[in-house]
């Protein structure tokens, strides 16, 4: 646990190490993701007694195990969004492991990322990072997309959007490692608000708003990189208006599933509470370090989206 740990903080030196520390620890996180739900299927097992009924103490030993691995990597996905974005590809798989329906794991995911969102977004509030002239606008896109996406899904069948991700994320991914701005090269210096780049921020969160109406996953790192290289935004200012359109998408979406009765309270809450860490921390990481750590985390972000791509459309 200690070199894990030690693992997290080097990826944070800015040093030239930063981007494979930053791979050394997605891949130990996919590797639980996959390796722990047999470890648990293997000792619940050996803790079952005729026809199959597990004993009270196996009960407790699986509602512990769902609960800890849940908010472990919940608190990771907060840590990595409130960066980059893209912290439901860690957070919502780790529901599924925990046993949870597919609509009952992205009810409850809603409800610790809204948590979290909401910590990381009142510090990038207080840090000046939310122009509200620019947020307003993309919020109301962003529901309004939203909304429209929804609707198209019954008209598009999933694996075309993939196959059309399994084009786009290489595209994406090339453009990332050769960006100045997101390396801290070069800083955009788009500080005057007017009428062309408040239209350039709703057309941008219609559009992801549609795609998250439809699919959904990175969201957050999609938005971070079109207002940083499309609208020539500040690092600072793409962060606080990518929070401010994400918590209320979140929450738009969360009052739905509550009201449908989807969301588990008691661990959407104890989990939240982990996201709200997790979050709070890589906030201040990101408002300490800056440009150095969104590159790297938003490069291991596209790689596993790429992978899950992949992987649902092989399965």
């Amino acid at each position: 646990m200690k070199s894990y740990i030690k693992i997290v903080k080097a990826m944070f030196s800015g040093n030239k190490r930063v981007l494979a520390e930053a791979f050394s620890v997605m891949v130990i996180l996919l590797a639980l993701e996959m390796t722990i739900p047999v470890c648990v299927n293997k000792m619940i097992d050996s803790l079952a007694v005729e026809n199959g009924i597990v004993t009270f103490l196996g009960g407790i030993f699986l509602f512990a195990c769902a609960y800890g691995i849940v908010c472990f990597f919940v608190f990771m996905a907060g840590f990595v969004d409130a960066i980059a974005g893209g912290g439901g590809l860690i957070s919502l798989p780790a529901y599924m492991i925990a046993g949870l329906p597919a609509h009952t794991a992205i009810a409850t995911n809603k409800m610790s990322s809204s948590m979290g969102t909401t910590v990381a977004s009142w510090h990038y509030f207080r840090q000046g990072f939310m122009k509200w002239k620019l947020c307003i606008p993309g919020i109301v896109g962003a529901i309004v997309g939203s909304s429209l996406g929804a609707r198209l899904t019954l008209l598009i069948p999933e694996n075309v959007l993939k196959i059309a991700m399994l084009i786009v994320l290489p595209v994406i991914l090339f453009y990332v490692t050769k960006s100045k701005t997101l390396s801290g090269e070069a800083e955009n210096r788009e500080e005057v608000i007017n009428g062309t780049l408040i239209f350039k921020c709703v057309l941008i969160a219609l559009a992801i708003g549609v795609y998250d109406g439809i699919y959904g996953p990175g969201t957050g790192t999609f938005l971070m990189l079109l207002f940083s290289g499309f609208c020539r935004m500040t690092m600072n200012d793409a962060a606080g208006t990518t929070k401010a359109i994400n918590l209320t998408t979140n929450i738009t979406a969360l009052i739905v599933f509550i009201m449908n009765g989807k969301v588990l309270l008691g661990l959407g809450i104890t989990a939240g509470i982990c996201n709200m860490i997790g979050n709070f921390l890589g906030s201040h990481c990101f408002t300490d370090k800056g440009t150095k750590i969104v590159k790297p985390i938003m490069i291991v972000v596209i790689v596993i989206f790429f992978i899950k791509v992949l992987t649902e459309l092989i399965g």
